[in-house]
């Protein structure tokens, strides 16, 4: 059998001390998997930049077309230059070359770590990856912002019906593995008539293909208000591209941080694992940064790609980390760093060798 073949690209700021925890920790689960494992590493970035002239070379794009799977590190996409001058977004540049149209980020509350409504959740939202107002900057494939005249700045925003169906149908899928098996499409067609009434089109002619899962509407702002007061009354949210993203920080921040939030994007063919968090400058270099984001994203790459033994049991030690303050990283009260949390974490994984 073929090894499993994983990329990593560490990026910008806590990108490389976060990745090598997630490196350590996979090769920790190494002996749960199926086959052996293979983990290459290639940069992008402010590293890239320097050494190429481009924050994503066409190398690095080649080597994740052909991986099993790409764990991503955060990047510092906002300080970069300009994109004439090499300036891209990784992340960007992977969803379009990679058709990552899904983005599925999971939010859920811990023991230990009680939730602000005191009622446990756990939940899903499935955003839209490829449309929106976060479409292509390039005016002539649909997309993006542009000013007519000084002072007027006006925004696109690209919904189509393929793209709707396919997010929808990857909602329906994950709802349909769930114990709840609940869709609620999240919109602003009250305001947005034709760009959300044609998502809404879409997903409620998916919903009538799975009878087993029951499907709502909710608009955007009643649903970032019902987040707050009952997250438990939520399963898997179907969001368009902005209100996703909105909306799953949302409901990260509830089951205790962006450092908590997993996240792996889906396409028909390739799969990225991506930290939901920023890079975090400010810590770099610090041990400081929790990388559990990175290596929950990573144990969901797993379990997509069939390596659900090794999954459920990073789930599980990441779960028992967090449930005591002692093994907790700083930002959940406790106060170990970052090396020494994986240490913990690999630990636990020993625990459940076979």
């Amino acid at each position: 059998m073929s090894p499993l073949r994983l990329l990593t690209l560490p990026g910008d700021g806590i990108g490389p001390e976060i990745t090598e925890a997630t490196v350590r920790i996979l090769h920790a689960a190494a002996p749960l998997l199926s086959r052996e494992l293979s983990i290459s590493r290639a940069e992008i970035g402010f590293p890239a930049l320097k050494a190429e002239g481009t924050t994503i070379p066409e190398a690095v794009t080649a080597a994740a077309q052909k991986a099993d799977g790409v764990i991503l590190g955060p990047v510092s996409h906002n300080a970069y230059p300009p994109v004439a001058e090499g300036g891209l977004n990784p992340s960007g540049v992977l969803r379009k070359a990679l058709e990552l149209y899904a983005n599925i980020r999971p939010a859920r509350s811990y023991d230990g770590l009680p939730p602000p409504t005191g009622q446990a959740f756990d939940l899903i939202v499935a955003r839209e990856n490829l449309e929106g107002f976060y479409a292509d900057r390039n005016m002539a494939q649909g997309g993006g912002e542009f000013m007519p005249e000084p002072g007027v700045a006006l925004a696109m925003r690209k919904i189509t019906e393929a793209g709707s169906r396919r997010i929808a149908e990857a909602a329906f899928k994950v709802a349909q593995g769930r114990t709840k098996k609940h869709v609620t499409a999240i919109h602003k067609a009250n305001v947005m008539r034709m760009s959300d009434g044609l998502f809404l089109d879409v997903a409620r002619d998916v919903a009538r293909g799975f009878p087993d899962v029951d499907y709502d509407e909710l608009l955007v702002d009643a649903a970032a208000a019902h987040l707050v007061r009952h997250p438990q009354k939520f399963d898997v949210l179907l969001c368009t591209n902005m209100f996703g993203d909105i909306l799953s920080d949302l409901a990260s921040e509830l089951s205790g941080g962006l450092g908590l939030a997993g996240s792996l994007n889906l396409g028909a063919v390739h799969a990225v694992a991506q930290a939901q968090h920023g890079s975090a400058p400010d810590i770099a270099g610090q041990d400081r940064a929790n990388p559990t984001s990175l290596i929950l994203s990573s144990a969901m790459l797993l379990r997509h790609l069939g390596e659900t033994r090794a999954a459920t049991a990073i789930e599980a030690a990441v779960t028992r980390a967090i449930a005591a303050e002692k093994t907790r990283t700083s930002d959940l009260g406790g106060a170990l760093g970052t090396q020494a949390y994986t240490d913990i974490l690999c630990c636990y994984l020993e625990e459940s060798k076979p």
